[in-house]
């Protein structure tokens, strides 16, 4: 038999799809037995597990694109076209809410006294800390795109550094969301102007909290010296979804927390 010689990485055969399916599958079962039973066991159980599969997956592709060399330049371009769609479906996925937003706030019914915000609700000060939380994100932007400068240019302490300061203001943001939830008046009960509020703002700290894991992962690898000035798209990947979290603060700044109000 002639061997074909072809530009695409077959990959090994792996556990880690099955296993992280059956994962996933465990934290929603998780989610429903802590709402209904009040037991957050195994929730909490399922996420580890979750995560360690994530963690022995991901050394895979590692090795497969760093050290084996499986990933040439056709791979990598099918890499950013996958990239490039998922950043789309989370696209329409913020666009859901921000359709239930505007579907609410611009004809508010009789039940919410015909007003938005609703009657009885004091909505968060928007030049307070949601303010304060847009500066610290656009600063996130301008340190990982120095961060790429600095990867192109082959200057990897300064690369470590903006990488860091990155990540470090990511945890930042998810801090004073906390603080913000703790302070505000109102809960995800409190009438569709609550579940609106919570549900868009805490998928998006989500995905803040997703995002800087993402770039903790990058950073190690910075230091490990896995990326070069032509080779670095795991790096680029984690860029665009910050870019992408970035973005979509704003709007939820201008709509919800200001415009909104």
């Amino acid at each position: 038999m002639m061997k074909v010689f072809h530009m695409y990485h077959m990959v090994n055969m792996s556990p880690w799809p099955f296993l992280m399916g059956f994962s996933a599958l465990s934290v929603v079962l998780g989610l429903v037995k802590m709402f209904i039973f009040k037991n957050m066991i195994s929730f909490i159980a399922s996420i580890c597990c979750t995560i360690f599969i994530f963690f022995l997956w991901e050394k895979d592709v590692v090795r497969e694109s760093t050290f084996q060399g499986n990933h040439c330049s056709r791979v990598v371009e099918g890499l950013i076209y996958g990239m490039i769609l998922f950043i789309v479906s989370e696209i329409f996925f913020f666009l859901s809410f921000f359709w239930a937003f505007f579907h609410s706030s611009l004809n508010p019914v009789v039940d919410l006294g015909s007003d938005w915000p609703p009657m009885g609700i004091s909505p968060l000060n928007p030049f307070s800390v949601p303010l304060l939380n847009t500066v610290v994100l656009l600063a996130s932007g301008v340190s990982i795109t120095f961060c790429h400068q600095s990867i192109l240019n082959q200057d990897w302490k300064k690369m470590v550094t903006s990488l860091m300061v990155t990540w470090a203001l990511g945890l930042y943001f998810l801090t004073l969301q906390y603080f913000e939830y703790k302070m505000a008046g109102f809960s995800i009960s409190d009438s569709v102007f609550g579940s609106v509020f919570f549900m868009s703002t805490g998928f998006h700290g989500f995905h803040v909290m997703v995002g800087t894991g993402f770039l903790l992962i990058m950073f190690i690898r910075g230091i490990k010296s896995h990326f070069s000035s032509s080779h670095h798209l795991g790096f680029e990947c984690a860029a665009w979804y910050w870019h992408f979290v970035d973005v979509v603060w704003l709007f939820l700044f201008s709509v919800v927390y200001w415009w909104g109000c």
